[in-house]
């Protein structure tokens, strides 16, 4: 019988995938979900959506380089501050700025 995961366990092993992202860098949610190893990208995206104030929530982007559009504005201003690279229609470069986390540490 699988035993049901921690819920809190799963947001601190995709908040902890997120910090790891350093400044002008971006990561996707599905590279988060991958490296956590569980869940999809959408997942990850509730995860954000309810806990990614406490942490560098713009580096996580879409799989096309963008933010929901309510981010926009706020994340450009960071990117801009980050150095991040961008394209010409705003979405981040992923070419360039693409960061693969790491596994979350287990203790």
């Amino acid at each position: 019988m699988r035993h049901p995961e921690d819920p809190d366990r799963y947001v601190e092993d995709v908040l902890s995938c997120v910090e790891q992202v350093p400044p002008g860098r971006v990561t996707t949610y599905g590279a988060i979900a991958e490296a956590v190893g569980r869940y999809g990208p959408r997942r990850v995206g509730n995860v954000m959506a309810g806990h990614g104030a406490a942490v560098a929530w713009w580096r996580v982007v879409r799989a096309d380089g963008s933010l929901p559009p309510s981010h926009d504005d706020e994340a450009r201003q960071a990117y801009l501050a980050e150095g991040t690279a961008l394209r010409a229609s705003g979405r981040v470069d992923l070419s360039t700025a693409f960061f693969m986390p790491r596994s979350p540490a287990r203790g």
